[in-house]
Parts: structure tokens; sequence; C-alpha cells
């Protein structure tokens, strides 16, 4: 009883001071109980930028932080959209704040390295998904309309775009933000300035024409932070290592190897988990699984005698990572065959187990889709363009292209014991 008691006392009206933002304000009790909910505190132990830290020592921020700050700027954009006489209802606004604020509520440790090893074929959307409807049972039906705009399925298109569009506020705060953390001025984007140029013509978001420079700077601000951040190609074998690792212990355990993990890890490494059996149970023992479970479960294996899980391990808890070329071509397959051997070789280890070591991948780069839920200018006379069309800038129309790059990985001579 005391401890009730206690709970409905608590000042739900707080603030929060954010490094980009400044205060950012809890609108109301119902926004205030889904951020304290365990479901969303979770966030504070979920990577950002997954294993970027091991290049910009300074982006250790974390999916919470992205998600109020996401909220943060989807309330700026109502406040615009009313002013300018966009009806917004209070249902309306709650769906929107709410549907932003767990868009990335599905995010695994290290943001995406579980999705691609550990479970199979299910995305961070879709858990994201279950999570709101989950917690919309706790919450008596409030997240109704907010899974609708997550969905994309609610009939006032602008409000989807503005929770997964090109120009929407999960792009606005991440780049900014990532741009802050990792210490990369290219990135730094002016988010108040764009949501200030947003409106609204026949349900559809559009850019008033005098925001056109800003779009401009989003969309070249987007493309550099892809090739300086977030493909990196240290952080792409950092997180193609952590795939592995995951990878391997599966294996592991599945062959009736015990592996020292959590319970919540445990979990994952001994059940094959795909979209068809990701029922509420499974949703639970996800909500316990976070970065530490993993780093914790590394730090244990490095000293494995499982000759693969040991090196994997190693080479991230002490960044003594493999080497990555990338190239605009392919490499060929006799020199990736030569590595292997090598590999073989020297450690008397099998093909399966030097391809953990030895392998080759491909990033792609494109700022700007064409085709999907364009960036509309909206000219003082009315008529509405698309910004490559409308924009003075050449660049944009290459921006809207594809860029692939491919990449191999092997080891250092001397980083495998």
């Amino acid at each position: 009883m005391i401890k009730l008691s206690r709970l409905n006392k608590v000042n739900k009206l707080k603030i929060f001071n954010d490094p980009i933002y400044g205060f950012i304000t809890i609108p109301n009790s119902l926004i205030f109980d889904l951020i304290a909910h365990k479901y969303f505190q979770r966030l504070r132990r979920i990577s950002q930028m997954g294993m970027s830290y091991l290049v910009y020592p300074g982006a250790h921020h974390t999916r919470f932080h992205h998600a109020m700050g996401s909220m943060h700027l989807m309330q700026k954009a109502i406040n615009v959209l009313r002013f300018k006489g966009v009806e917004i209802s209070k249902e309306e606004e709650n769906g929107l704040l709410i549907a932003i604020l767990l868009h990335d509520i599905g995010h695994g440790p290290f943001s995406h390295a579980m999705e691609h090893s550990i479970v199979t074929g299910v995305s961070h959307e879709a858990i994201s998904l279950l999570f709101m409807q989950q917690l919309n049972i706790e919450f008596n039906g409030s997240l109704t309309l907010a899974i609708e705009i997550f969905k994309g399925v609610y009939h006032r298109n602008f409000m989807c775009q503005l929770i997964s569009g090109q120009l929407d506020m999960d792009r606005a705060d991440y780049l900014k933000r990532d741009s802050f953390y990792t210490g990369v001025a290219e990135g730094n984007i002016n988010a108040e300035r764009l949501i200030t140029m947003l409106n609204v013509v026949d349900d559809e978001l559009v850019v008033e024409e005098k925001g056109i420079y800003s779009v401009e700077k989003f969309l070249v601000a987007r493309r550099l932070m892809y090739w300086q951040v977030y493909l990196h190609k240290t952080s792409v074998v950092a997180e193609q290592l952590l795939m592995r690792v995951l990878k391997r212990a599966k294996e592991l355990t599945i062959k009736g190897v015990q592996l020292n993990a959590s319970r919540a890890l445990t979990y994952f490494l001994k059940n094959e988990i795909s979209t068809s059996n990701f029922n509420n149970e499974t949703l639970d023992v996800f909500a316990h699984l976070d970065d530490y479970d993993i780093v914790s479960a590394m730090k244990e294996w490095q000293y494995h005698e499982d000759f693969v899980l040991k090196n994997l391990c190693d080479m991230i808890i002490n960044r003594d990572l493999l080497k990555v070329k990338v190239k605009d071509k392919k490499s060929q397959l006799k020199n990736i065959q030569e590595y292997k051997n090598n590999l073989m070789q020297r450690y008397d280890i099998s093909a399966q187990e030097a391809d953990y070591f030895v392998f080759t991948g491909q990033i792609s780069n494109q700022a700007y889709q064409l085709k999907s839920q364009n960036i509309n200018i909206l000219h003082k006379s009315g008529k509405i363009e698309d910004i490559v069309k409308a924009s003075d800038q050449l660049n944009l129309k290459a921006l809207s292209k594809p860029v692939t790059k491919y990449y191999v990985c092997y080891p250092k001579p001397e980083s495998i014991s």
C-alpha cells in the first residue's frame, strides 16, 4: 500500500535535459507512464549506433536518447502544422507522439546485430509492433490510434509520413544526434528549420519553397553520415564480427556445448526463433535482453576452448579487428580462397571455421529514393514539385541513385591466437 500511494503522488509532467535540444517536456501522464514502463526503460541499455563507438569514442548514446528526441521534434511539428491551419485532434496528437516514441522499442542488442544472427527473419519493426500491441492491452486500448499510424494504415497519410518517410522525425533526430555524439560535423542538420517549413497539402506532407536549401542540406548530410559513420569500414567489420559471435554461439549451443550466458541470451541461443513463433513468451524474454547481456557473454567467451568463438570475442573486446578492404568492384574469388587456405593451414581449422574470419559483403548508400514517399516542395504559386526537380543542386539527382561498394575481411597475422 505504501508503494502504491507513493506512485500515485509522482509528478508526471517532468522535463528531460537533452544535450541537443535543451529541455524536453513530457506532455501528459500517459506518455510518462509509457516512458516509465520497463519495455521503454530497456532502451537505456541499447546502443543507438551499435559498434560505432569503436570508431567514434563518443558514440555511446542510446535508443532512449533518440526516442525522446524524436518525440520532442514531433511536438514541434504538430505545433507548426496546427499554426498553419492543419487540424490535428488531441487524440491524433497523442497517437503521433506515442508512435514516434515507441518506433524503435523493438531494437535488439547493439541495434541490428541480432536481426541477422540468432533470430530468423524477425525485423526490429515487427518486434516494435508486438511491444506496442502488448502495451495497448496494458493501457486499455489507448495505443490503438498510435499503432494505426505506426503501421501506415491511418487514413490521414501525412501523419504516417511524419513517423516513417524520407523526411520523418526519426531521421531528423538521428542525423543531428549521431552527428553530435560522433563529432562528425557534416551530419549536423537544422532540424528545427526543416520542421518550421513543413505543411500539408491534399493529405501529403510538403516543404515550403523557402525550406528547399534545408532539405538539400538534409539529403547531403544523410549521404555523408552513411559513408563516414554508419557504413564506415571499421563499423561494418565490427558489426559483422558481432553477428558471427552470436551465430557461432548458437551453433555451439545447438550442438550441446554449454556456454555461460544470461537467461535471456541463453533462451535465444537454444531456441529457433522466427516470425512464426515469436509469441508473448518470447517477447517477455526479449524484453530482458540488451547490450549488457552480449558484452558480459563475450567477456566470458573470449576464454572458451572453441577456436572460432574465442578469437571472435577477443577481437571485439580488445578492438583487434579483422583487416577490411573496401573496393568499387567485387574481390576475385581466388584471392579470398587464398586467405582461407592460409588460415586453414596455419591453425589447422576447417573451411567452415575459416569462413567466420574470411568473408565478403557489400554496402549500399542511397540518400534519396525517388519512387518512395517523395520529398515534395510547395512553391509560392501552389505548384508541388519533387525536391530533385525543384532544386538547382545538381548533386541531388546523383543522390537518388544507389552507390554500392564491396568489402573483403580477413585476419591480421597477429590477431588470432
